[in-house]
């Protein structure tokens, strides 16, 4: 006989961790700023690399758009590459006609990162929260860029 209390069965070693094998490992604890550097390193060596390419000539090892690849039609973020080469070189009228939405976004997005920069100065982590109206808003607005994009 078994020396297990009634009703209690020991589940097998692979069950306990929640799948086959699969081993959870603690969550290794990270500073606030580490975040906000990371994405500074990534944009200051993303930006080396696309000086050097230009995303207007073909040949170029740069990413693609695979919405693009697959329907023919531009998203949202299409030609953001172009634009961030164009405002690299100095070109705001080329940058413009990449991508506008994108480009009027920037000082937003720089205005996000400020503020999750000082945060993280301060040792505070900071999450940007919107609420359903807001994401609706920024949807919204996708949609008709895309639309509008596509049709003229």
């Amino acid at each position: 006989m078994s020396s297990a209390p009634v009703g209690r069965h020991p589940r097998p070693a692979e069950d306990r961790d929640g799948g086959a094998g699969r081993r959870r490992f603690p969550r290794l604890p990270r500073h606030p700023l580490a975040g906000p550097l990371g994405l500074l390193g990534a944009g200051l060596a993303g930006s080396a690399y696309l000086y050097t390419r230009n995303p207007h000539l073909p040949g170029q090892w740069l990413p693609f758009c695979p919405w693009r690849r697959l329907t023919g039609l531009q998203c949202p973020g299409c030609g953001g590459t172009r634009m961030a080469y164009d405002l690299l070189h100095g070109d705001l009228l080329a940058a413009w006609h990449d991508n506008a939405a994108v480009l009027l976004a920037i000082p937003f997005i720089a205005l996000w990162y400020a503020v999750r920069l000082r945060h993280g100065l301060a040792g505070r982590y900071w999450k940007l929260r919107m609420d359903r109206r807001a994401v609706t808003a920024l949807l919204g607005a996708a949609v008709l860029w895309t639309i509008g994009r596509n049709l003229l």
